[in-house]
């Protein structure tokens, strides 16, 4: 029964998903698109195997084997300073200011760095958040130069 359930979840985020197609060649990029097109590029230099013996053939060096590498995915509502005094006193039903709007989209980090932003969607009773702007590999280089 529990297995029902999922699956009905899981076919509900696919169609809210399909409902977000992102137009060919528009701003919001697919994901999977990119990373492919950043495969496809050539290597900028060569990886060397452990035994010394020269570089590894371009075959092995490909995306899959960082597929699996697991990263820290968070949306962030906002920030704020707070005093530890004020930290402490904090209670059930406190109401903390953050510096983020309301109707102002979140912001998608992942492993702390800024990759897209979303808007909060929810679908069965579990928040999700749709992409609405993906930061290209180019801009978060530039961010990391500053």
């Amino acid at each position: 029964m529990a297995e029902d359930k999922d699956q009905i979840s899981a076919d509900d985020w696919a169609s809210a998903m399909a409902e977000q197609e992102p137009s060919a060649g528009g701003a919001d990029a697919d994901w999977g698109a990119a990373l492919a097109e950043q495969a496809a590029q050539p290597a900028q230099m060569p990886i060397f195997d452990t035994a010394g013996s020269g570089a590894i053939p371009p075959a092995a060096n490909n995306l899959d084997m960082i597929l699996d590498i697991p990263v820290n995915l968070t949306v962030e509502l906002g920030r704020t300073k707070i005093a530890i005094r004020n930290l402490l006193q904090l209670a059930q039903g406190s109401v903390v200011e953050l510096d983020g709007l309301a109707g102002e989209p979140m912001s998608v980090l992942v492993n702390g760095t800024l990759v897209a932003q979303g808007e909060v969607v929810v679908v069965n009773d579990k928040f999700g958040i749709r992409l609405t702007d993906i930061i290209t590999p180019s801009e978060r280089i530039r961010k990391l130069q500053r």
